[in-house]
């Protein structure tokens, strides 16, 4: 007799595919096999579904997925919290060290979040290789600047060249020069913090490719310049005596180095010096220093007949027969202010 042949089962890939969210099912029998209430509505929702060629999405699909995503983000986040608090209370760490660790173990936390999401959905990948290469395409183009940031911000960690609380000097768009501290290194971008409370976010990469000045990289020592011009009949060494005096009478200026006074040039109005002066405290400003040792130069100044040198100007008249017609008219009008009478 002829044998019977059997009909073909499915494919695996077939198969695959509508087993795309095995997890969702299991949660729907655990769930249904509890109450027949709670399985009636869960029945009521698996059945409002779109078909999509050989893949099947329901409405309890998205219910489980919503929750899996809300319950799997909420333990990553308590989890980073939890890790930087620990590590806040670990002193062998500086800060840089923590800071570095908080962001590697909070990567961690949610590469492992995100597995353990797909293997709750039971999401098969391998259905979705096509789709997941395309889209990861996508996103390493559209994420290309951000993922470049998250590696520029932890080489900066680990060779310390920057870090929190160190004082920098930046350009701004404007082309404005100044400077500020930094408050924090981020995923994205450095906080930085200037004098007038104006927060620069800027990208992590930019302190990698462009010329940062650290005022503080391996020292918080800073020189501070002060120019000064007293008028050319001035005693100089009087004068160097009284600069001295104003430069160590400001708190904020160090005893050692000490200040010093040189002289600059000779300058259109008068002798020309600058006072050098050292700080150790940047982040609390330069320009308030500068303008304390002026105002005690100043007072000085006055007290002992040193006068600030006004700008001057000599006018010469040449002899012409234009200028001496000139002057005898001046000289014969009646009224020089105005008009005869």
């Amino acid at each position: 007799m002829p044998s019977i042949a059997a009909a073909p089962a499915p494919t695996s890939t077939v198969a695959a595919a509508q087993r795309h969210m095995s997890g969702a099912d299991g949660i729907k029998d655990a769930v249904a096999s509890r109450s027949d209430a709670v399985g009636d509505v869960v029945k009521t929702l698996d059945r409002l579904a779109v078909q999509v060629g050989t893949t099947r999405f329901s409405v309890w699909d998205l219910v489980v997925v919503l929750a899996v995503l809300a319950l799997v983000i909420s333990i990553a986040w308590g989890a980073s919290r939890l890790s930087s608090r620990m590590l806040a209370r670990a002193t062998r760490l500086d800060l840089t060290q923590r800071l570095l660790i908080e962001k590697m173990v909070s990567l961690f936390i949610w590469v492992l979040a995100f597995l353990i999401g797909v293997d709750v959905l039971g999401i098969d990948l391998t259905a979705l290789t096509v789709f997941s290469g395309a889209f990861g395409l996508a996103i390493g183009f559209g994420l290309q600047k951000t993922f470049g940031n998250l590696i520029a911000g932890i080489i900066l960690l680990m060779d310390k060249s920057i870090k929190p609380g160190d004082v920098i000097a930046i350009t701004d768009q404007g082309g404005n020069y100044t400077f500020g501290q930094i408050r924090r290194i981020g995923i994205r971008a450095v906080s930085l913090t200037t004098r007038d409370q104006k927060e620069y976010l800027i990208p992590n990469e930019n302190l990698m490719v462009n010329q940062v000045e650290n005022w503080s990289y391996s020292s918080r020592n800073v020189r501070i310049q002060v120019p000064v011009v007293i008028p050319y009949a001035s005693d100089i060494e009087h004068a160097e005596q009284l600069m001295l005096e104003a430069a160590r009478s400001v708190p904020r200026v160090l005893d050692a180095p000490p200040p010093t006074v040189w002289l600059g040039s000779f300058a259109e109005n008068g002798v020309a010096f600058v006072i050098h002066c050292w700080i150790t405290d940047p982040e609390e400003g330069v320009d308030n220093v500068r303008s304390d040792v002026l105002k005690t130069l100043w007072r000085l100044m006055r007290e002992n007949g040193i006068k600030v040198p006004y700008p001057q100007r000599d006018l010469n008249l040449r002899d012409t027969e234009v200028m001496r017609d000139l002057i005898e008219a001046l000289r014969g009008r009646p009224d020089a202010g105005g008009h005869d009478a």
